[in-house]
Parts: C-alpha cells; structure tokens; sequence
C-alpha cells in the first residue's frame, strides 16, 4: 500500500530515479553508495559515546565487544527506521544492512586505529565520489540529487540502489502499480528538466 507524507516511497523514489535514469549511472551508484555509507560508519565510530558523554562507564553487552551508543549508530538507526518506515520488506531487507554495516564498520575501526582508519575513509570516499560525479557528468549529464535536495538524496541513495537490484533480479516491487506509476513520474519530472534546460539555452 502506497505511504503518504514524509515516507512516500513512491515520490522519493521518483525524485531519486529523475537524476538516475541512465543504465551506466545506476550501475555506478549500486557498486559506490554503500561503501560511501560504510566508510562513513567507519568514521563516525571516532565519535564520543553517550556513556562518554553522560560520565558513566561503558560495561553494558555492546561497549564490551567495542560497539558503542556514538554518532554512527544512531546515523545507521535513521537510516534503517526510515526505510522500514517506507517499505517494510525491502525496508527491513535495508534496515539490517545498515546495522550489519554499522558492526563491521565498528569491527574495521577499532582494528585500524584513528590514524589509519581516516586516510582509509578519505580514500575511499574519493573514489566513490569521483566515479558518481563522472557517472552523472558523463553518462547522465545531469547534475546531482544532492545539489537539489542534499538531505533526501543522501537518505534515499542507499535504498533507491537496493531497490533498482530487488527490481531487477527479484521483480520485486513494494506494492502493485509501484514502478509504472514511479516510471510516470520520473518521466515527467525528466520531460520538465529538459524543457527548462531549453527555455535557459534559447
């Protein structure tokens, strides 16, 4: 059934999928968003705790295996709860990924240490970034979601990359009707785009 409001799937998905139509910029996406997102968790772990911040000792289960209540837990928190929010299968499907991602994440940092964990961040984010901006420079020949509508396009990108291979592999879509009516919209936000792109170079 199709949400309304604030976890419209249907219409973040359009907005997303207007600034990726093209076959070759999906593709770059799907192998560069969650890395993005995972390299970020990597970094977020350096964040004070709340234990930390609140003055009491961090004994509880998590803190003992070096997961901690920080800036990057509570990051992949949002995240999963909005996509659930959304879509409950293919949200929750998006949801554990976010955690596992936030575990891993923790794991990898506390093994690389502060000093090497940030060049392994910086590096990372680099590539992914550059190959996104070509994706849509060269390929798309649009510029970014995210110079639109910073804040829905970094929430949506994971979930819109997940969804694009559920699509494709699975057939799957969250309710009847969803891509055709998805496909209209982002048809028509396309159209709109490049007639005022005309009207800019006329």
């Amino acid at each position: 059934m199709a949400r309304k409001g604030l976890f419209d799937l249907e219409r973040h998905f359009a907005f997303y999928g207007a600034y990726h139509s093209n076959k070759v910029n999906i593709l770059i996406h799907t192998l560069f968003v969650w890395p993005i997102f995972f390299t970020s968790l990597v970094l977020f772990y350096f964040t004070p705790s709340v234990c930390e911040l609140i003055g009491t000792e961090p004994q509880c289960f998590l803190a003992r295996r070096g997961l901690f209540l920080n800036f990057g837990f509570f990051f992949a928190l949002i995240y999963a709860v909005a996509y659930v929010l959304m879509d409950v299968k293919a949200g929750s499907l998006a949801a554990l990924l976010c955690m596992a991602c936030w575990v891993t994440a923790s794991s990898l940092a506390r093994t690389l240490g502060f000093s090497l964990a940030w060049k392994v961040v910086l590096a990372a984010q680099l590539f992914c970034w550059t190959g996104q901006f070509i994706g849509h420079g060269v390929f798309e020949k649009r510029a970014p979601a995210l110079l639109d509508n910073l804040a829905q396009a970094f929430l949506m990108a994971p979930f819109f990359v997940l969804l694009e291979v559920l699509q494709i592999v699975f057939k799957y879509e969250p309710y009847p009707g969803f891509h055709v009516s998805v496909n209209q919209k982002i048809e028509a936000e396309i159209k709109e785009w490049q007639e005022k792109q005309q009207k800019k170079m006329s």
